[in-house]
């Protein structure tokens, strides 16, 4: 996990356990702007993945049956680094879920 991921779920997680008598105008404005760079992150890796999905297709269309060592340690990392990706958007989005539903109540 990059510093910069883990300061958004620092700065989430600070957003949902502020007590409810703390929001104002202040807090709102760090929901929206912590929802904002949450959601540009989600669409970073969603774009991240989709690469990953052709590459690992392009590579495991060109084995054709063999497995020469170079393409076969490609394959193998970027199947991997697609594993973490998704997962990384899924737990991402679960927060983020989280924190939009906050943000209605907020608004309310």
């Amino acid at each position: 996990m990059t510093h910069e991921i883990a300061r958004l779920y620092d700065d989430i997680h600070a957003l949902l356990e502020e007590p409810a008598d703390e929001e104002g105008p202040r807090y709102r404005a760090r929901l929206e702007h912590t929802l904002t760079d949450g959601y540009a992150r989600a669409l970073e890796l969603e774009a991240e993945s989709k690469r990953l999905e052709r590459r690992v297709a392009e590579l495991a269309g060109g084995l054709n049956g063999s497995s020469p060592a170079p393409e076969a340690e490609e394959l193998g990392a970027a199947a991997r680094r697609l594993g973490d990706v998704d997962a990384e958007l899924t737990r991402l989005r679960s927060v983020l879920t989280t924190l939009r539903v906050r943000a209605s109540d907020v608004r309310v």
